[in-house]
């Protein structure tokens, strides 16, 4: 088994009283103050999230936009440079290899951000169809990453003079003054817990200093550091997708409730003929929320019954710190007829657990 990979400020979560857990191959924290407690903060105040384990990679050269855009399935001429997009890096059969978030600095210059262990085989992937002029290069050590999360995170940015007022998916380079001088970073207003937030991008060597500004400010706000528990159950409630739980490359966005992010008017990108064949003839399953009307948990891979007939399964599960009972996004199959509003049985370790099919978010959106 291959060493786990660590991120640039590993000791700053140890002092922290950090709990660990792999995950992508990286050594994450997992929890500070307790998952609840965290994912509260981030809900009432704000808190952030030390997700450098994302992967970067630049895609320059003369056309590049254009040539990311003939790739990846959302349609990146729908933006402008300064604006960031949520696409998918698909197969040939339509399956999901990642899910990412472009950032279209110019039409030269395209800076990617996709999940950490699948950052090699996007970048293969494009690699293997780009004309002689366009570079593409794997930063993943080159930048760190922090996601500032949580309806006071306008205000702790703007006290450290950073933009703030900014657009949904907007995205500016600043400065940033720390302890060590001022260091250069990259500012977007995305996340990933459906919450008001920004996620900031320093170099990686200057992790420490950026992260320690940060976390000063968000403390005197009220807030807290995070960690993966957390954010899994944030983004658990507003229905966001996990690569190897909804999306994968078995799963695809048709299937996945991810058709939004299919620019589907666009001549050419990766599963392009597979995904417009799915989508005419309907998918065999589609993702669901569940919401657990008895007592329990529903957790990932518990079979979903309708009546006495398994019609899908748990691809993530959870306890909702909000609405205070359980919670699962599940792929169930069309076939059975299953809609929003029925009944249906989780079998959770051999125990039944009723649940109601919902579309998700289970909780409202505050972007």
């Amino acid at each position: 088994m291959s060493e786990l990979l660590a991120g640039p400020i590993a000791d700053r979560h140890a002092a922290l009283g950090a709990s660990f857990a792999e995950f992508g191959g990286w050594n994450m924290p997992v929890s500070y103050a307790g998952t609840v407690a965290e994912h509260t903060a981030v809900r009432e105040a704000v808190a952030i999230f030390d997700v450098s384990h994302l992967g970067k990679a630049l895609v320059s050269g003369p056309g590049a936009a254009e040539f990311v855009n003939s790739t990846l399935t959302n349609d990146l001429g729908k933006i402008v440079p300064g604006k960031a997009q949520y696409t998918l890096c698909c197969n040939s059969s339509g399956g999901v290899v990642d899910d990412l978030i472009t950032y279209l600095v110019s039409d030269d210059e395209v800076f990617l951000v996709p999940n950490a262990a699948n950052t090699a085989a996007v970048v293969a992937q494009m690699s293997a169809v780009a004309p002689e002029q366009i570079s593409i290069t794997d930063q993943h050590r080159e930048f760190a990453v922090f996601a500032v999360q949580g309806p006071r995170s306008p205000e702790v940015l703007a006290g450290l003079g950073l933009p703030a007022d900014m657009e949904y998916m907007a995205f500016a380079d600043a400065e940033l003054s720390t302890a060590d001088g001022n260091k250069s970073v990259r500012v977007c207003r995305t996340g990933y817990t459906g919450e008001r937030g920004y996620e900031i991008l320093p170099r990686w060597d200057d992790a420490g200093a950026v992260f320690d500004v940060l976390l000063e400010a968000i403390t005197a706000a009220g807030g807290q550091a995070a960690g993966l528990g957390a954010r899994d159950t944030l983004r658990t409630e507003m229905g966001y997708a996990l690569h190897g739980h909804e999306l994968s490359p078995e799963i695809t966005p048709v299937q996945a409730r991810s058709s939004w992010a299919v620019g589907w008017d666009k001549p050419s990108f990766f599963g392009r003929d597979a995904l417009f064949a799915e989508k005419e003839a309907g998918p065999a399953r589609r993702l669901y929320g569940l919401k657990a009307t008895g007592r329990g948990v529903p957790r990932a891979d518990c079979p979903v019954r309708l009546g006495d007939t398994q019609i899908g399964v748990v691809t993530s599960g959870t306890f909702s710190p909000t609405l205070k009972q359980g919670i699962a996004l599940a792929l169930l199959d069309t076939a059975s007829g299953v809609a929003k509003g029925d009944q249906v049985i989780l079998d959770v370790r051999g125990r039944d657990l009723p649940c109601e099919v919902v579309i998700p978010p289970f909780v409202p959106s505050h972007v």
